[in-house]
């Protein structure tokens, strides 16, 4: 090791700047900078209908869609433009008019699109906010709650995942559990352990009917909307929302157990895994969706992994900080997860099915 680290240094040493790598540098710098003002953007047109309505109504001139949207028209066109200099939205310099692609209108202005992406824009907007105090915490080590961010976060979150639990949860996911569809058709009792708004939780209600699902989560408010959002989509009557943590959520006899996206967020994940595991039916299922992530450091060095960094260092680390001594972090990757959940009693454990942005893992009592 010792060699490794001089060699290092000495290379450091002799290095000098290459033109062509800082400008390369410099190029993906002014990429993130346009990003992080876009988010802005990208919100503002979903909350004005901006982007429903350009989709709704075909090729529009910046006037068309102001009057359409009742908006101010150079405000619309200067956004209309930045879009299109994003490839949100289309510009046709021969007409001057702005269009939608079916690709574009999937992503932000369909909400109920398994690749609408405004969600994840309004995380990244509601997230930073923290950033004041995140200086404070690398200072003092200290975690940040989840209920310590900004409330926009939490209706941001349930929109990104939802569009991945739309895509993919009961299409895939749920079927490559061993015997638990058919459990689920036939009638099982399911917990949805930090279900956050309940999206998880309804989509999995809509899709059987004759299962009953609780969904826990220890932020009030998140409790509440989900409520909202059961009745809403006419699921209460087999959907139940309360508040309770991993560690101490109540009820038993579960066929199966999910934690969607939000194991590596806890304090205690050992301590989650064997409350869970003792609610478990003996031939009940443990179901973990954690983001996609490679073992090693190095493995994770990609656009994808390099959101999850970003997101863990202003979420997931702190609100796990927050409660215990183990953070995980959004990249923890197959192994530490295994380690994580064997030690809370599981007898066996292994990938049910993986995306580029998800794994599905599967744990029997």
């Amino acid at each position: 090791m010792n060699a490794v680290l001089e060699r290092e240094a000495a290379q450091q040493e002799t290095q000098e700047i290459d033109m062509q790598k800082l400008e390369e540098l410099m190029g993906r710098a002014i990429v993130d900078y346009s990003g992080a003002l876009q988010s802005s953007l990208i919100v503002l047109g979903d909350r004005l209908g901006l982007y429903k309505a350009l989709a709704e109504a075909g090729p529009q001139t910046s006037d068309q869609l102001a009057a359409r949207t009742g908006l101010a028209e150079r405000y619309v066109r200067e956004w209309l433009n930045a879009n299109a200099a994003s490839h949100y939205v289309e510009y046709l310099p021969r007409s001057g008019r702005y269009r939608m692609s079916m690709e574009q209108a999937a992503a932000f202005a369909m909400e109920d699109s398994p690749a609408f992406l405004v969600g994840l824009f309004q995380t990244a907007m509601a997230a930073v906010k923290i950033t004041d105090r995140l200086e404070e915490a690398f200072k003092s080590g200290e975690g940040i709650g989840w209920n310590e961010h900004d409330h926009s976060l939490f209706h941001g979150i349930e929109r990104a995942f939802r569009s991945g639990y739309i895509a993919n949860l009961v299409q895939s996911w749920l079927p490559a559990l061993d015997g638990v569809v058919a459990k689920l058709e036939k009638g099982a009792r399911v917990a949805d352990v930090g279900c956050g708004h309940g999206a998880s939780t309804i989509l999995m209600a809509q899709a059987f009917p004759n299962s009953t699902f609780f969904g826990y989560d220890y932020h009030q408010g998140s409790i509440d909307v989900a409520r909202q959002r059961a009745q809403a989509a006419g699921v209460s009557a087999n959907v139940h929302f309360e508040v309770g943590s991993a560690q101490d959520y109540m009820g038993g006899d579960y066929d199966l157990v999910a934690v969607f996206d939000a194991l590596h967020d806890m304090g205690d994940p050992m301590g989650a895994a064997a409350h869970i595991r003792s609610t478990l039916k003996p031939d009940g299922t443990f179901m973990i969706v954690e983001p996609n992530a490679a073992d090693n450091v190095e493995d994770n060095i990609h656009p994808v992994g390099r959101a999850f960094y970003a997101a863990s260092t202003l979420m997931c680390t702190p609100c796990a900080l927050k409660q215990g001594r183990v953070a995980l972090g959004a990249q923890a990757g197959e192994a530490r997860l295994r380690s994580v959940v064997m030690s809370g009693g599981f007898k066996s454990f292994r990938v049910a099915a993986r995306s580029p942005i998800n794994m599905v893992l599967e744990a029997k009592p």
